[in-house]
């Protein structure tokens, strides 16, 4: 942890004078890297203009609306909605008692009223399903998710400009790599506020457009042209359109990851693979695709096909059953097809893990590591296997970078997971989120004018689960979210576990290395980091393994 605090005892006062307004010690030999993450560029410059003309805007509409407000629904009749949706507040407000009333003397008192009420619900969102602007309200949801997630990616990019390190971390990480790891963080930002720019404006385009329809026209036509498969082989046509648009979105997509990776993760040191391993990796991830999602997508749809109105069901169990199966065989032969693993050699870190695992009753089968840094100089480690079969793998970079004790620290979190069963409470969860989809995706399958909204004049059930992808945006995003929560409460369990086993503070300085060395987020946005992240932030994880009351070690 030593060698993270930066040594700032040898300046003279005029050089700490000058770094004062630039970190939060007497070190001025980064003060130009400091200067250079506090200088707001072009994009800076952009975002705050569009932030201005938005309160500009705001601030003129509100005072034409003071001016012109009986008169807006005929002078543009398009906001008439919004204008009797405003003026009916006030309204509902004071007639709050009446409709509570009324509330409590149609409210469910036995089963039987309760199914009726269902019944009645489900019949009166069903008749409003059938008039429903699709079109409009996946472009309002698309709008609205993409506004407040760049609003996040704004907050944490001014939290990367700051150059004081928060005096919660300022005792075990230097001001040099703080500096690093939000400039890292700041390129890395930039190409993300294009990138989702880009993205967004081609998401609108295909919805406004009807690129969706277009495509599977055009590959129905060339199927039924040079392979003489008509309209009547949907789930062909539905594999060829789903490779088809595969193709096309990792071409289009294939820039920003040229340069992500070339550029942005060279630039700052984790890039390690050459531009043809490059290549191999992408034609591999393709052809896997073609292989293993063409007979999955194919399966999916046949049991929509046979199994009628409550196909969710079957149509869960199926993805269930994969999900599970992908979980199985990822680690044992795809990830094999990309990465090589070799057995851990025998020494000083074998014994101590495998000693670990003797004293948790894991079932360790193999110990591999695995040559992560053939790609990247990232690290990691992690634990997968069913029942009596389980195996721990360490990539090469972490065993670089961290001690014999902090590894063991490390894998003792990753048992941490396995010995709380958290993997059987995220796959329950990742259980109860895809039956949430399937089940609201079957109130939507069969509406028609969902179908003709976005310009397709017959069914697909594909096509039908894509356009119901948009709608479900909103909710997907608040799913996700809760997600994250729970992973994160599973962080801090796993912490806690590993410090019980007496590896409080080799874990700690492991994991600050591990921020150190990867650039991580040092001081993230609270908003932002609720929001995406999965891992709660190092001064929260640090701030629980320091606590004397959380885990104390057993023996």
């Amino acid at each position: 942890m030593s060698q993270a605090v930066s040594n700032s005892n040898n300046t003279t006062p005029a050089r700490r004078n000058a770094s004062s307004r630039y970190g939060d010690d007497t070190d001025s030999a980064i003060d130009a890297q400091a200067a250079l993450v506090m200088r707001k560029g072009f994009l800076d410059d952009v975002i705050d203009g569009i932030q201005l003309g938005l309160l500009v805007i705001v601030g003129i509409s509100v005072v034409f609306i003071g001016i012109f407000a009986n008169s807006l629904p005929t002078i543009f009749p398009a906001t008439k909605p919004f204008y009797d949706a405003i003026v009916s507040i006030p309204g509902f407000i004071m007639n709050v008692p009446e409709h509570a009333a009324l509330a409590m003397l149609y409210f469910p008192r036995s089963v039987d009223e309760l199914f009726f009420l269902a019944s009645d619900l489900r019949f009166w969102l069903g008749e409003q399903m059938h008039t429903l602007p699709y079109k409009e309200c996946v472009l309002v949801f698309s709008w609205a998710t993409y506004l407040w997630e760049a609003k996040l990616d704004i907050r944490q990019r001014d939290r990367l400009h700051e150059v004081r390190r928060p005096a919660a971390i300022a005792p075990f990480i230097s001001r040099q790599a703080y500096l690093e790891a939000n400039a890292y963080g700041l390129d890395k930002s930039s190409l993300g506020l294009v990138k989702n720019v880009f993205m967004q404006i081609q998401t609108t385009v295909i919805i406004i457009y009807d690129l969706t329809p277009w495509l599977w026209t055009i590959v129905g036509d060339a199927m039924d042209e040079y392979l003489g498969y008509g309209p009547e082989y949907e789930i062909t046509r539905s594999i060829a359109y789903f490779l088809a648009a595969t193709y096309v979105s990792t071409f289009l997509s294939l820039p920003f990851d040229l340069y992500s990776t070339f550029v942005v993760e060279k630039k700052h040191g984790f890039n390690k693979q050459t531009f043809g391993l490059y290549v191999s990796d992408m034609v591999k991830s393709l052809a896997l695709t073609a292989l293993l999602g063409g007979p999955i997508l194919a399966a999916f749809l046949w049991v929509i096909d046979r199994t009628g109105s409550q196909f969710y069901l079957y149509a869960w169990g199926l993805m269930a059953a994969v999900q599970l199966l992908a979980i199985l065989i990822y680690p044992t032969f795809i990830q094999p097809l990309f990465n090589k693993f070799d057995p851990l050699p025998e020494g000083e870190l074998r014994n101590a893990i495998e000693a670990l695992a003797s004293r948790l009753n894991f079932p360790l089968k193999k110990l591999y590591v695995v040559d992560g840094s053939k790609r990247s100089s990232h690290s990691n480690a992690y634990v997968f296997g069913f029942f009596r079969s389980k195996r721990i793998v360490i990539y090469d970079t972490l065993i670089n970078q961290c001690t014999t004790e902090e590894i063991v620290a490390i894998v003792g979190h990753e048992l941490g997971h396995w010995k709380n069963n958290h993997i059987l409470r995220m796959l329950t969860a990742v259980q109860l989120q895809t039956f949430i989809v399937f089940f609201a995706f079957s109130c939507f399958v069969g509406e028609r004018a969902m179908y003709e909204s976005f310009g397709m004049h017959t069914m697909p059930t594909l096509v039908g689960f894509i356009f119901f992808q948009f709608l479900y945006q909103p909710l997907d995003s608040l799913l996700t979210f809760a997600m994250n929560v729970l992973s994160r409460v599973h962080e801090f369990d796993a912490d806690a576990f590993s410090k019980k086993l007496g590896y409080g503070e080799q874990l700690a300085s492991g994991l600050i290395k591990l921020q150190i060395e990867n650039k991580s987020v040092m001081n993230p946005d609270p908003l932002y980091s609720a929001y995406h992240f999965s891992h709660p932030p190092l001064v929260e994880r640090l701030n629980a393994i320091n606590d004397p009351n959380v885990a104390p070690k057993s023996n």
